[in-house]
């Protein structure tokens, strides 16, 4: 993972807009640590107009789904199943990174994915350090179970009488080593702009993700696209973790 960290020479802050916290942890005290542990943690659900043989065959050949939805992201190959993605620039305190992040798409168990992180080769020195766990599932189930616009859409399309459900849970943990005179701020100020600048990343990043890949998907089976009520994304808040 290679990232590095830009001095500007005006401190540009972060702007989003987000009531949702999520948890910082930080070693001993802030004068005599500026390394941070960032968590969060994720569920989602995309619907797919078909069976779930029919899915599972499209998300096994990831080398072709995984690389045309993932862009704006730069994807470039690692080893068997695993990709290097450069998620893109993101910065705050005066400073920007761009973090990469080694991920594997192990093959399947019956109809569990898993992805996970990998290191990078040579990128010892990246000031950074990602955490990322998700596991999907895959779940076949009738029209008449579910949605409203499923029923609505099949009455169109009398031959799409199966959906399947993909099921997606994330545990996503980013330390950090910041720079000393960032280490150096109220830990209060800190927590909240990693908050937010954490869950932005994976509030831009998982919605554009899902959406490409039902659009590749139903696109590529000539089948109708589904309605935006077929994704999902909520924050998961779990017990708080309090460092030794």
């Amino acid at each position: 993972m290679q990232s590095k960290f830009i001095n500007h020479p005006q401190n540009k802050f972060l702007k989003v807009s987000l009531a949702d916290s999520i948890q910082l942890k930080y070693n001993k005290s802030i004068e005599q640590q500026n390394t941070f542990v960032f968590e969060v943690s994720f569920r989602g659900r995309m619907d797919m107009h078909s069976d779930v043989d029919t899915v599972a065959e499209y998300l096994n050949a990831h080398e072709g789904w995984f690389c045309r939805c993932a862009q704006p992201m730069k994807v470039d190959p690692l080893d068997d199943n695993g990709y290097v993605l450069t998620v893109g620039k993101y910065g705050s305190f005066g400073y920007e990174v761009e973090p990469k992040i080694g991920i594997v798409l192990a093959p399947p168990e019956g109809r569990i994915y898993r992805m996970y992180t990998i290191p990078i080769p040579d990128n010892d020195d990246a000031g950074y350090e990602v955490n990322y766990n998700a596991v999907m599932k895959l779940q076949e189930t009738s029209i008449n179970s579910t949605q409203t616009w499923s029923r609505s859409l099949v009455s169109r399309h009398p031959s799409l009488d199966r959906i399947t459900q993909v099921n997606w849970e994330l545990d996503l943990k980013v330390e950090v080593e910041f720079p000393q005179f960032v280490a150096k701020l109220s830990p209060r100020l800190v927590q909240g702009t990693g908050d937010k600048l954490l869950a932005q990343i994976v509030r831009q990043v998982s919605p554009r993700l899902t959406y490409k890949v039902q659009q590749d998907f139903h696109s590529s089976h000539n089948l109708p696209l589904p309605s935006k009520s077929s994704r999902q994304l909520d924050l998961v808040t779990k017990p708080k973790q309090h460092a030794a």
